[in-house]
């Protein structure tokens, strides 16, 4: 396979090498891509906002699209950072709906999980990487309360979901896929 058909996980800081390697390995068995960790972005102290003390994913994923690898068809960026966009305190992920980049930040998704961090926080951070590259193959949110799909608002309802897409996702999945890839 070329570039075309891999998907690029991008670290960003101090984020552990097995956390990135579990959302490539994971990546690229959900989506059928190959996957592989690449550093895109050495910081995202561009888009850090003083006044509320986050950084502002929306502008992390124009500079992370400009910046991806030639050909690679999907990049997700990791942080450690606490993100969000103007109209919400904060966002777990965003992605560009239909477009090449998304971003998770793993600040919410493991608070609190010193000891669990190996399970319960990788189970999050995963389901939170499929939910926002599922965006970028144009997947919206979900009603199914259980499609890894569906809208969280509290780390509750991130347990809460399964780590699969519902019949229905997955059907729109496999069309944009196919569009997408001829």
């Amino acid at each position: 396979m070329n570039n075309m058909d891999t998907i690029i996980v991008s670290p960003i800081g101090d984020i552990p090498p097995w956390m990135s390697d579990t959302i490539a390995k994971d990546a690229g068995k959900f989506f059928g891509f190959n996957a592989r960790v690449e550093k895109v972005l050495d910081d995202i102290f561009f888009a850090y906002d003083a006044t509320r003390n986050q950084y502002h994913s929306t502008i992390i994923l124009e500079k992370l699209a400009k910046n991806a690898p030639d050909g690679c068809i999907k990049i997700i960026a990791v942080t450690k950072e606490d993100l969000f966009i103007p109209i919400l305190t904060h966002v777990y992920g965003e992605a560009q709906l239909g477009g090449k980049a998304c971003i998770i930040s793993i600040a919410r998704l493991v608070a609190g999980l010193e000891v669990e961090i190996a399970d319960k926080g990788c189970k999050r951070i995963v389901k939170e990487a499929i939910h926002e590259l599922g965006h970028t193959f144009d997947l919206r949110h979900c009603e199914d309360e259980m499609c890894i799909m569906h809208y969280c608002r509290r780390l509750d309802d991130v347990d809460r979901k399964s780590s699969q897409f519902c019949r229905y996702c997955n059907i729109f999945l496999a069309d944009n896929i196919r569009d997408l890839c001829g």
